[in-house]
């Protein structure tokens, strides 16, 4: 099976690809390690700006592999890359998004002098009750996409 992946890809794409899963783990270990303890991952505020940091820099990683695999004329990959880079591009602006109403949300506590309020309001949002009683965090307002 190995051989005949060596035959498909050039050797770049290749070591591009294994830096691209080994990035992928890492985020996967980071985003483990925000999970709600407070004493260590600090405000949403700052989990989001670390997960926006991280996917930042995994998108920058699969442009360079993207233009790796259209250099080598590596059609398929390129094909795909388009597609997984645009998925990377939607979640890069969610996390934006969040973002800014998270900012939001501080200012306007701030300007009613009620801190402790932005808090409550971070942590109630996008929460609805289901069916059965339980909790589902749902997003608030939809994230524009960009036509590209």
């Amino acid at each position: 099976m190995a051989s005949q992946a060596e035959g498909l890809l050039s050797e770049e794409c290749r070591v591009a690809i294994n830096q691209i899963a080994s990035y992928e783990l890492h985020v996967s270990d980071a985003y483990l390690s925000m999970r709600p303890d407070i004493d260590n991952w600090g405000t949403g505020k700052q989990a989001i700006e670390s997960a926006l940091q991280l996917e930042k820099a995994l998108n920058t990683l699969l442009q360079e592999l993207k233009t790796l695999a259209s250099k080598n004329k590596e059609t398929n990959l390129s094909r795909f890359m388009k597609k997984f880079l645009d998925e990377q591009t939607r979640n890069i602006s969610y996390l934006e998004y969040q973002l800014n109403y998270q900012k939001d949300l501080e200012k306007a506590a701030q300007s009613e002098g009620q801190p402790e309020k932005a808090a409550e309001a971070s942590e109630t949002s996008g929460k609805e009750t289901t069916s059965d009683g339980n909790t589902a965090n749902l997003p608030t307002q939809q994230v524009p996409t960009s036509a590209t």
